[in-house]
């Protein structure tokens, strides 16, 4: 019996191999997983995730918010001490006075300085830093309004990817059914069954659903593309219809929207803050007038080049300044600002007017597209319905392929109305949405 004896080392590429099997069973749970989302399609909901944490403009919005955190520590900084450090060192040469030279007994010193001064009190620096704190509450609300539209812009793009894509298969459809009419109308006209006229007036419908496809494709790639470019990612699977979007229900009141409208609202809470923090920048040039209190302190050592030439110095001092005339300057300052704080004003009740007309409007086009869009689908059914019955006729000898051809543009452009009253449907269901407020799948945006 030949026993092996268990080393540190085995000890050591047991555990790789455990990691390594561990690590490979993750990987493939993980690419299996990759493989059914491409397989199943893109969400609306996996889009927008794409575009809030791969864009640039949630980045964006992010430095601006972190440049106004700095502003917030650099005014909060005036009332912590200065501490400044100065050293100095001096060679002194000869002395020629009086028409003679005589060698300078202490030529080299070595001099030190420490300087510190505190802001006691100081009128101004009050305003200025309740100024800086209102403004980065502003910037906060206003990155978080940023990636709020970057979502929705995100949503918008998806939607209408979608409905370019649903034109684009009706295009198809409609190209498929003309090359079938061309084929039936050629051998119906080999047989002398029909004229050389309903031959001509099949293949200019097999003409012109070849330039509608060829079109619609073009605008499905470039809303692709558009896509695309939002979440910055290379789109190659199906997208996945948001039934939810696409079929809304009822909205509630308008004047219940629209106050709930103006008291979520990220941009005109933004705003409010932006107004107070102009009234605190307002009201630093009348502080102008208040003495300001400061307390200086300094310790100050010199050591020559002799063993015993040493020195220190130290002082302690409060300094009072008053400014008692600058040319008025103060009081046009604060005329300046306390213009600009009325400007805000009124711009903050301007956007919340605008919020109302958002809201009303965005209201107004729902009940419009919903009602389209129950109209549409009538007329598609219809449309549907108009083609086969004319292309059995048209086999039957009873119908022209005039009528064949015009039959068929008319499903064509039925269903192409369907997807854009069914599409125009979500698009104002979205609209409504970021008029009053709340992200593009109707949850509220922490603020």
């Amino acid at each position: 019996m030949i026993l092996k004896r268990f080393t540190g080392t085995d000890a050591h590429r047991s555990e790789q191999f455990r990691l390594f099997f561990w690590g490979a069973s993750l990987l493939v749970f993980f690419l299996a997983q990759v493989a059914s989302v491409r397989a199943e399609g893109l969400t609306i909901e996996e889009a927008v995730g794409l575009a809030l944490t791969r864009n640039e403009r949630s980045e964006i919005a992010e430095t601006n918010l972190a440049a106004a955190a700095a502003r917030v520590k650099k005014a909060r900084a005036f009332f912590f001490p200065d501490l400044t450090a100065t050293a100095g060192y001096t060679r002194s040469g000869f002395d020629e006075s009086g028409g003679g030279s005589r060698s300078n007994p202490d030529p080299g010193a070595l001099s030190a300085t420490i300087t510190t001064n505190l802001s006691l009190f100081n009128a101004r620096a009050f305003p200025l830093y309740r100024q800086a704190k209102l403004e980065y509450g502003a910037a906060r609300l206003t990155t978080q309004e940023e990636k709020r539209l970057l979502a929705f812009e995100a949503a918008d793009a998806f939607l209408r990817t979608l409905g370019v894509e649903q034109v684009q298969a009706a295009a198809e459809r409609r190209l498929v059914f003309a090359r079938r009419t061309v084929e039936d109308t050629r051998a119906r006209f080999e047989a002398k069954l029909v004229s050389s006229n309903d031959l001509t007036r099949a293949e200019l419908e097999l003409a012109n659903a070849e330039r509608a496809a060829t079109l619609a494709r073009g605008d499905a790639e470039l809303a692709r593309l558009q896509l695309g470019f939002l979440i910055v990612a290379e789109i190659k699977g199906p997208l996945v219809a948001p039934e939810g979007l696409l079929n809304p229900p009822q909205a509630g009141e308008p004047e219940r929207l629209v106050r709930e409208a103006q008291g979520r609202r990220l941009d005109l809470a933004a705003g409010a803050e932006r107004t107070k923090a102009l009234q605190a920048f307002a009201e630093e040039p009348s502080r102008r007038i208040v003495p300001s209190l400061g307390l200086t302190g300094q310790f100050q050592e010199q050591t020559g080049s002799a063993s015993d030439s040493r020195s220190q110095d130290w002082l302690v001092g409060l300094n009072l300044t008053w400014l008692l005339y600058d040319g008025g300057e103060w009081r046009a300052d604060r005329a300046e600002r306390n213009a600009l704080v009325r400007g805000s004003a009124l711009e903050v009740e301007r956007t919340r007017r605008q919020v109302a007309l958002e809201v009303r409007r965005a209201l107004i086009d729902l009940e419009n597209n919903r009602a389209a869009t129950r109209q549409a689908d009538v007329a598609a059914r219809i449309g549907q319905k108009n083609a086969e019955e004319i292309a059995l006729l048209y086999r039957q000898g009873l119908a022209s392929a005039l009528e064949v051809a015009d039959a068929n543009l008319r499903r064509f452009e039925a269903e192409v109305a369907l997807v854009q009253a069914r599409y125009g449907q979500g698009l104002s269901q979205l609209n409504l949405r970021l008029a009053v407020g709340v992200d593009p799948f109707g949850n509220e945006v922490q603020s």
